[in-house]
């Protein structure tokens, strides 16, 4: 027999063993990932808490030592003036002032009742530079902090922290539902708390918990939750384990003999001969301003249809084609039939802009700009219609030199997108780093936006960050009316999502870009119709009067 055909019987032996492994054996593979699951989550979301503390004592001493540098360490009215500056230029702070030696306010931007309270503790010569303590003040269970800086004359500059900086609620629903989250500064010193154990988890044992400690800071953050929490994440697979065992059996038997019988090779080759075909083609699903129901444009997304008609979605393929290096070949092919297709549509209106979807490996060479200058310096599309959206949720391998990329696109006139925001690696590095232009917020967010006021805190916040940095933002998978009102509150003005419309081909696009436009053109004549009647009636109301 051939080393190929006993490869084949030994997959198909594998296979029919792993499928008809008894229920009870798949309940503890199911549970232990459950756990893993679980911890792994948990501890991302201590990680996120710890991170977030870190920034926010980082960039207050930050600014303490500047003001310390810049000679603004007394309460005089000049200096006054400086905290009023600094405490509207800095969201996360709510005051400035300064501390005698005992720890007691002397003076406080903006002016409060200075009662005598002591916030800090005494003054001590050997001491640290640094003071971190908790005012009683307390926002969805953080409390607002209060940090100084010693000018070594008995006095000590101080900065409180507002609250809603650390009132962060992270990690899947599952688990937020049943966790409770606790950060600690120092010696057991409670900053934040959110979260709680429900009947499920009345008692000590069957509990998860996970700690999580700051490089910079005496900082910990500990995550507990029931094993029964973690239980919610496999809960519809054992009942799909249970009731469809034969149709896995053969499914795995089916995918065994695929596997083995077809070379990764021949795999490989369809997939060029894909490209070759040009059998990957973009989708487009439009982008709305919310406010005023008009078309901002649209985000090309990659399809392949395969020569039978069938559409496969980039989730069966977009893996492989970036582990195997076609994404590049893909790309561009994706990007010139966008510019043929919707050039025309593009060029009548100037104000659309066309968002390409691009991976970590486009950031790594400047080839892509190559591409970019080729294919539409010479189309009906501008640059300054372009954008360009980069994902938080893979890593970028070299942050300096994509930060060189995104600048040299942005020279252009291209604008940059953070896709996923909040979802992935990069968080506030990418921001602060990338200088992107825009930053769009991840579908997991929105979906709950009009039931959970955690989600609708964090878009909250991702709102004021975009305004304070000067850049759009766009609200991703919008499927119900609710979230448009509840966006609209938050000052959220574009988004995209199936409640307007799926990603479509090109024809429909158009015909799409079209009806909006008709349609806003026939609000408009209404609304000034409705005005002129208005005028009218108020006219001849006058006329009557004045007979």
């Amino acid at each position: 027999m051939s080393f190929r055909y006993l490869g084949f019987a030994k997959t198909v032996l594998i296979a029919l063993v792993l499928a008809t492994t008894p229920l009870f054996a798949i309940n503890i593979i199911l549970n232990q990932f459950a756990e893993r699951r679980a911890l792994t989550e948990m501890e991302a979301m201590g990680e996120v808490s710890i991170h977030r503390a870190e920034e926010v004592i980082s960039t207050t001493v930050s600014l303490l030592q500047r003001l310390d540098r810049d000679g603004v360490q007394t309460c005089s009215a000049e200096d006054r003036v400086i905290f009023e500056r600094l405490i509207i230029e800095n969201g996360m702070i709510d005051a400035l002032g300064l501390v005698d030696g005992k720890g007691q306010r002397m003076c406080i931007v903006p002016d409060r009742d200075l009662a005598g309270k002591i916030i800090l503790p005494p003054v001590r010569t050997d001491g640290p530079l640094v003071g971190i303590g908790m005012l009683d003040r307390d926002y969805l269970g953080a409390k607002a902090a209060v940090i100084s800086w010693d000018l070594k004359d008995q006095t000590r500059l101080f900065a409180e922290v507002t609250p809603a900086v650390i009132a962060m609620d992270p990690g899947p629903e599952y688990l937020r539902s049943y966790r409770r989250a606790e950060l600690r500064l120092g010696d057991n010193l409670l900053w934040y708390t959110v979260g709680g154990y429900n009947s499920e988890a009345s008692r000590a044992e069957g509990v998860l918990s996970v700690d999580v400690m700051s490089e910079l800071y005496p900082l910990a953050a500990t995550i507990t939750a029931p094993e029964s929490a973690a239980a919610h994440v496999v809960k519809d697979l054992k009942v799909v384990a249970a009731a469809a065992c034969a149709g896995i059996a053969v499914l795995f038997v089916a995918i065994g003999v695929w596997l083995s019988w077809r070379p990764e090779s021949e795999a490989n080759d369809e997939f060029v001969a894909a490209i070759r075909n040009g059998e990957f083609i973009p989708f487009y699903q439009p982008v709305m301003d919310i406010e005023t129901l008009r078309l901002r444009g649209c985000e090309v997304l990659m399809r392949w249809r395969r020569p039978n008609g069938t559409i496969v979605s980039p989730g069966q393929f977009m893996a492989y084609a970036e582990n195997n290096g076609h994404i590049f070949d893909m790309t561009r092919h994706i990007m010139r039939l966008s510019s043929e297709e919707v050039g025309d549509l593009y060029g009548e209106n100037p104000d659309f802009k066309l968002s390409i979807n691009l991976f970590a490996g486009h950031f790594l060479d400047r080839e892509v700009v190559a591409d970019i200058k080729s294919i539409f310096e010479n189309s009906k599309i501008s640059f300054q219609q372009i954008v360009v959206e980069v994902t938080e949720r893979h890593p970028l391998e070299d942050m300096e030199f994509a930060r060189k990329i995104m600048a040299e696109l942005q020279a252009l006139g291209v604008r940059v997108a953070l896709d996923d925001v909040g979802t992935g690696h990069g968080g506030m590095a990418y921001l602060q780093k990338l200088g992107v232009d825009i930053i769009k917020i991840d579908k997991m967010f929105i979906d709950t936006i009009s039931s959970d006021d955690n989600s609708t805190t964090i878009v909250d916040s991702m709102v004021e960050l975009a305004d304070n940095l000067g850049m759009g933002i766009i609200a991703e998978g919008v499927e119900q009316e609710e979230q448009i009102e509840r966006l609209l509150e938050l000052g959220v003005t574009a988004a995209q999502g199936y409640f307007f419309a799926a990603p479509m081909p090109a024809d429909e696009f158009i015909a799409f870009a079209e009806r909006m436009e008709q349609e806003a053109l026939e609000r408009t004549r209404l609304a000034a119709e409705a005005a002129a009647a208005e005028d009218a009636a108020s006219e001849a109301a006058m006329s009557n009067a004045a007979a």
